[in-house]
């Protein structure tokens, strides 16, 4: 009977090692380069920082294939984005504009300029001073998924806001 204690005790053990050992970690954004977790604190994401335009906002949005044009859902994120900067009227962002694989690179890099154009000019337009704004495109450079199909190139057809500064 000790022996089947023990053995027992021997699996519990392993079972919990395992588990740790297997945990994942925090997911990264590949555009921004930083754990998407920053800023977390014990009840939420620090008001002001990235995490918590993620969570209040969402800081990406999609385009279709080929697209520049801002489908009713970008727009809705856009407007939440908006109010979320409105709400903190010394924090600069940077919105860069993203494709999938497809094209050339000098094609990608014209296209997601439109696309990172398109999302800045909306936001100006729900009253966000444009100083507070910067574009970029990354073009295919920077895809959100490695994969060579349809839902990996949705994926990487984005334009994708990050906080460039807080204060002056």
């Amino acid at each position: 009977m000790k022996q089947i204690t023990k053995f027992a005790g021997v699996i519990a053990a392993l079972t919990l090692v395992s588990a740790c050992a297997t945990s994942s970690g925090p997911d990264v954004d590949a555009t921004a380069g930083a754990d998407a977790n920053a800023g977390a604190g014990p009840s939420g994401p620090v008001p002001g920082s990235q995490s918590d335009l993620e969570n209040a906002a969402g800081h990406r949005v999609y385009f279709a294939y080929d697209q520049y044009t801002l489908t009713p859902q970008a727009q809705a994120t856009l407007a939440k984005q908006a109010a979320w900067l409105q709400e903190y009227p010394e924090t600069r962002v940077k919105v860069a504009g993203n494709c999938d694989e497809r094209g050339t690179r000098e094609y990608n890099l014209a296209l997601g300029a439109r696309r990172a154009e398109a999302a800045r000019s909306y936001l100006v337009s729900l009253g966000v001073d444009a100083n507070r704004i910067t574009s970029v495109s990354y073009g295919k450079e920077r895809p959100i998924s490695t994969g060579s199909n349809e839902q990996a190139w949705a994926q990487n057809r984005n334009s994708t806001t990050t906080i460039e500064s807080v204060g002056s």
